[in-house]
């Protein structure tokens, strides 16, 4: 089978031995595969270093064989969503206190999903979730972007901020911040998607923000028209983008960090003063749960929530496509729509 590889000398496609299912495992045939941010910077070493032999965590698929034990979540020839969110996707024990409590991304034998640029794929069988018809292929992205994005929007009500209030979402525009501003949207809060240039403020507008505004103006605009939000949530992959979440909140207001900044971005700054002064709440949020995903899969198929692609195409055109996300040069998700080529 075809598959996307990674070495010092960059992506190439090479052919290796097809996938066998092991215990609780399901291969799944990809027939489409979402190209995520954090793929770009694994792929480039960007995070302290680290850079595995192969990316891709967000796919649908048919099932085509099953493991021992892979029966009793999935059968063969069903259509399926995988990876939930890559971190922690690929295996959790179930009986841990992180698994207990919906979080297994941090259970102790948590195993992730890396590897999705490939004609075929071995996955945990729990964490695939059946497809409906009516959520296409081009949903790929839903599997990482679109999850951590509503596992995101979830946390405003764990943590009191309710519909009708205003929030912030920074990189909306962005593959992650276009689903926040269409779910918000849809749960009933007063959005202000902020992003940068007047093509993708324009698309932050089309998706249902009520103000769509740019970086560089957002606090002043913030403060003079809406005294600070009661949330901010920070999809962009910049410290900039930190710093500007944090300064636009209302007293005990909600911080919510999502992207993950290069590492040689360095760290954002907390002002102790301001930090007693203003009394925020700050927290991170990454991906979901099963339940998550099942729950967005109904909002999509309910025409809650879409992806917006604006890049398609073959496994061989993967170097390409992440030299554009890169650049900026598209707006929403990418997506692999030939695995074989």
């Amino acid at each position: 089978m075809k598959a996307a590889r990674i070495s010092a000398s960059g992506i190439t496609v090479e052919d290796v031995e097809s996938p066998v299912a092991g215990a609780d495992q399901a291969v799944v045939r990809v027939t489409s595969a979402g190209v995520c941010h954090s793929d770009l910077h694994l792929a480039r070493g960007d995070w302290y270093g680290m850079r595995p032999e192969s990316v891709g965590h967000e796919a649908i698929g048919v099932v085509e064989s099953l493991g021992p034990g892979a029966e009793r979540y999935i059968a063969v020839g069903d259509r399926a969503i995988l990876g939930l969110g890559g971190v922690g996707g690929g295996y959790w024990c179930g009986a841990c206190e992180y698994c207990m409590s919906n979080q297994p991304r941090h259970c102790p034998q948590a195993q992730g999903v890396m590897g999705t640029f490939a004609e075929e794929f071995a996955v945990y069988a729990p964490g695939l979730v059946k497809l409906p018809e009516s959520v296409p292929d081009s949903e790929a992205p839903l599997a990482c972007g679109g999850l951590t994005a509503y596992g995101a929007l979830k946390k405003l009500l764990k943590y009191d901020v309710k519909p009708g209030r205003p929030i912030a979402i920074i990189g909306a525009a962005g593959g992650l911040g276009h689903y926040a501003v269409q779910l918000a949207n849809s749960f009933g809060y007063r959005v202000v998607g902020i992003d940068v240039g007047d093509e993708r403020l324009e698309f932050v507008r089309s998706l249902g923000a009520e103000f769509a505004v740019s970086a560089g103006d957002a606090e002043a605009f913030i403060r003079s028209e809406l005294g600070g939000v009661d949330a901010s949530i920070v999809f962009a992959a910049r410290v900039a983008g930190f710093d500007l979440g944090l300064s636009i909140l209302r007293k005990n207001g909600l911080f919510v960090g999502v992207g993950l900044p290069p590492t040689s971005d360095g760290a954002f700054q907390i002002d102790p003063f301001r930090f007693f002064m203003n009394d925020p709440r700050i927290i991170f949020s990454a991906v979901g749960s099963v339940q998550d995903m099942k729950e967005l899969v109904e909002l999509a198929a309910a025409g809650k929530v879409r992806t917006h692609v604006d890049r398609t195409g073959k496994l061989s055109e993967l170097p390409a496509i992440f030299d554009d996300l890169e650049g900026g040069r598209y707006l929403g998700r990418a997506v692999i729509t030939d695995l074989t080529s």
